[in-house]
């Protein structure tokens, strides 16, 4: 082993087991590979950067926007509500409807994201049918994640191996290149959910609740809030005039938090959603959740000039058709856990104000902006609807678990949807057709969902997923130094060494076994960058036509079935579904199985060796 190659293999190890321990962050570690590989003479400056110039790196990000628009456009929900509506009392009608819905719209759009916005939906159906959330939960991630396996643009490992095929001299994927593989996988995940849903839990609730939705009153006395209510008119003269609500400090002076503020506007009085910057004006009237004893009321309303108002509902209820509620959680990577509402600054961030915290099923009844929030939390908020649902868009840092029944009468206009299907259709059939290169028709796609608003271009940012471009970007090139420095080789002298006179099966479903072992420790998707070369060096070595073993990689890096830190998508339903890490490896090791050996009886068919 050349010393070089000795470098790069400690630099790769060393990526792993800072991806595995997640400390510092995985874009961190991939800047990290980039700035090291040019410092110990490896590779040249421009190699070390040169996937930020990759089209497939902007045809991800792409992709990000385009799945955005179908969320802001309500596609999504759309299809959630479809469901909900065909489903009706059958759990069986209802698991093949939300896996087949799920894996479609996956394959176009960010599996993480289609699983962010079927979870309260999926929760909804539950409580309705009286059937146990664990029966359904898995279900929903397993078909986004083989929503993967459908198409070439439905997942990021997908755009890497088809990519790498190409550095290699060959034409490549087409889109449905992978359909016939995942429509398989689909039927024979639905067939399995079905078969194996009485390991996941009961068939009925074990509390027998019969309330299909939870009304804004049950969320009230979920997190006792009654009695915390406050209207309270500023008077003239009155020192609140003229000051932002930062300057004021009524929150960590007073215990008194302004949900919203109710304003004259010439011949309508609205109710607006303040945040730290925002005036307090003279005949303001002020919607406060109010922490202090009544003693504290009288002495704000002397000193600050406020007159008390009468309530027509509890707790605003009587404002539902602009200031909404929703019950939020924090999924694992969360920024918002281990800090408390005032480092986050929550509401100038979000536009929202946390009224409630629920902590291990049971409510926290006292002052919340010093509270240091934990994985397993779940928040009330309170603000526009509109920013609750912005929230929805966020899956990152927010999981929007339950919508309360009012919603449905506010729900936003959903005009540009016919736009926003438009717009995918133009970008998909550009794709089949092979007009113009991938990237190019993706990013029509963002053009003509920006000119029909459907999305905005600060939308449009904020949807990129940054970090995993980061991440792609850096792995890039460990393909390329492991090439330079005979890593590949190596690693393919050793595969073909001990397995070539086995026959393609066997390195088929070795390198398939490989694939899916290293996903559990990092990400598909750098996964996919390691193991394409070695994929097609092997096929080349063999004589073999590379398109099956590139393949292989690319399905086993979407089976991350086995564990729920294996894929975001797991760990979005480890909480809802009231998961154990024990129940993912009783179900997902025996799917994985499947996956491989229908992948290695079919990918040889599809594709002749």
């Amino acid at each position: 082993m050349n010393h070089e190659l000795f470098w790069v293999l400690g630099l790769l190890f060393s990526a792993v087991a800072l991806f595995v321990i997640n400390r510092p962050r995985m874009d961190v570690v991939a800047l990290l590979v980039i700035v090291a590989l040019p410092l110990l003479g490896i590779l040249s400056v421009q190699e070390a950067l040169a996937g930020f110039s990759d089209p497939n790196v902007v045809l991800i990000a792409a992709l990000f926007v385009i799945g955005e628009g179908l969320v802001r456009t309500g596609i999504a929900y759309r299809i959630g509500e479809w469901m909900a509506e065909r489903a009706g009392n059958s759990e069986t009608r209802l698991i093949v409807l939300l896996m087949v819905s799920v894996a479609g719209l996956g394959s176009v759009m960010s599996s993480t994201g289609v699983v962010a916005i079927f979870i309260p939906v999926v929760l909804s159906i539950a409580a309705r049918m009286k059937v146990s959330p664990s029966r359904l939960m898995m279900p929903l991630a397993f078909a986004g994640l083989i929503s993967g396996m459908l198409s070439l643009v439905a997942t990021p490992p997908n755009v890497v191996v088809h990519s790498e095929l190409v550095r290699h001299g060959e034409t490549g994927f087409s889109f449905f290149s992978f359909t016939p593989f995942g429509l398989v996988i689909l039927v024979l995940g639905v067939g399995y959910m079905l078969l194996t849903r009485n390991w996941l839990g009961s068939a009925t609730r074990k509390d027998g609740s019969t309330e299909t939705r939870r009304t804004l009153l049950d969320l009230i006395i979920d997190y006792k809030l009654a009695g915390r209510e406050r209207r309270l008119r500023v008077r003239p003269h009155s020192p609140l005039i003229g000051h932002s609500l930062s300057e004021l400090k009524l929150r960590t002076e007073h215990g008194a938090n302004v949900v919203g503020i109710e304003r004259q506007h010439k011949f309508s009085t609205r109710v607006i959603s303040p945040d730290s910057s925002t005036l307090v004006h003279e005949g303001d009237v002020l919607l406060l959740d109010l922490f202090s004893p009544k003693d504290d009321l009288r002495s704000l309303c002397q000193t600050m000039r406020l007159e008390p108002l009468h309530f027509k509902a509890a707790y605003f209820i009587d404002q539902s058709r602009e200031v909404g509620m929703a019950e939020v959680a924090l999924p694992p990577g969360s920024q918002l856990i281990g800090k408390n509402l005032l480092e986050l600054t929550f509401r100038s961030r979000w536009g929202l104000n946390v009224v409630g915290l629920r902590r291990d099923q049971a409510a926290i009844d006292e002052q919340l902006v010093e509270e240091k929030l934990k994985l397993g939390d779940t928040l009330l908020v309170i603000g526009t609807w509109k920013a609750i649902r912005q929230l929805q868009t966020q899956p990152r840092d927010f999981l929007v678990l339950s919508l309360p029944a009012e919603v449905d009468n506010v729900a936003p206009a959903l005009n540009q949807a016919p736009y926003a299907l438009i717009s995918l259709a133009v970008m998909v059939g550009l794709m089949i057709s092979g007009l113009v290169p991938n990237v190019i028709a993706a990013l029509i796609g963002c053009l003509l969902m920006g000119a029909s608003r459907c999305i905005d271009m600060e939308s449009a940012y904020r949807a990129i997923h940054w970090q995993s471009l980061i991440l792609i970007v850096g792995m890039l090139p460990f393909a390329l130094a492991l090439q330079k420095t005979g890593g590949i080789a190596l690693a393919v002298d050793g595969l073909v060494g001990v397995l070539g006179g086995a026959g393609p099966y066997v390195i088929l479903a070795t390198l398939f076994a490989i694939t899916a072992l290293i996903g559990l420790f990092i990400s598909n998707t750098a996964t996919a960058v390691l193991m394409a070369p070695v994929a097609i060096t092997t096929a080349q070595q063999l004589g073999a036509s590379p398109y099956p073993f590139a393949m292989i990689v690319a399905l086993a890096a979407s089976a991350a079935f086995m564990t729920p830190v294996s894929s975001p998508v797991n760990t979005l339903v480890l909480g809802p579904g009231q998961y154990r890490f024990a129940d993912f490896v009783k179900v997902g090791v025996p799917f994985t199985i499947l996956v491989m050996i229908v992948s290695v009886l079919m990918v040889p068919w599809i594709f002749a060796l």
